[in-house]
């Protein structure tokens, strides 16, 4: 159990590998205010809704992420994603923007990006 609390983050992580999402979710609520400024932390509870298939939970913890941490490809990539599964072209668009301003060598995000602005 010390272990638990020495690595929450990877408590977490566990759980979600494991499949064991609810236990994921308990841990990650509980552990909400402790990472409120952690770029990881939120990149790993919207990634656990974004598992569960639940979109607009998902969405503020990417978003929080990015907001922590502008820079990162992958959680972009996740929140591009989540903003195509709620519909939400525009949104998707700007951030294949923001991955091909950052990653300008992403084939898929300029492929994405094409694809969105001709529908």
């Amino acid at each position: 159990m010390v272990g638990l609390f020495k690595h929450p983050k990877r408590q977490i992580r566990k759980f979600l590998q494991s499949g064991d999402y609810d236990e994921a979710i308990s841990l990650g609520k509980s552990l909400e205010s402790q990472y409120q400024n952690d770029s990881d932390f939120h990149f790993i509870m919207g990634s656990v809704y974004f598992i569960l298939d639940d979109f607009k939970k998902a969405l503020p913890y990417f978003e929080k992420s990015i907001s922590l941490n502008p820079d990162d490809v992958e959680t972009l990539t996740l929140k591009t994603n989540t903003h195509l599964a709620l519909q939400e072209k525009d949104a998707a668009i700007k951030c294949c923007k923001k991955i091909i301003q950052l990653d300008p060598k992403n084939s898929e995000a300029q492929d994405l990006l094409e694809q969105l602005e001709n529908l």
